[in-house]
């Protein structure tokens, strides 16, 4: 039995091929072999401006952060230097912060 990739669109596995297209049973999305290919190569870590973002990357907070679960509290203007990205999601970055490893979202920075 082949299996069939997830869903480009909602990540499930529930998937099926009818020849053509791949479907997704859960999100009712359609896709082809050549937009699968492409979704893959668009897995870039952007930053608020656009800019690809790298392990070991220096960034600049843009915003105000407060930290959850603590009283520490980002300022505009921190930089945090080399970055470690996400594996499990791209619009996250792990980065020391003021002596502590905080995950930024990606929303927040800029290279």
């Amino acid at each position: 039995m082949s299996t069939t990739p997830n869903c480009i669109k909602c990540g499930s596995a529930v998937t099926y091929f009818d020849g053509s297209s791949f479907h997704c049973t859960e999100c009712f999305h359609e896709w082809t072999q050549e937009e699968m290919e492409n979704a893959v190569k668009e897995d870039k870590v952007i930053d608020s401006n656009g800019n690809e973002l790298f392990d070991g990357d220096d960034v600049t907070v843009i915003k105000d952060l407060k930290v959850k679960g603590s009283s520490m509290v980002v300022k505009r203007g921190t930089r945090a230097r080399g970055i470690r990205l996400s594996q499990e999601d791209p619009t996250h970055v792990q980065a020391r912060v003021d002596g502590q490893t905080i995950f930024l979202k990606t929303d927040f920075l800029k290279k």
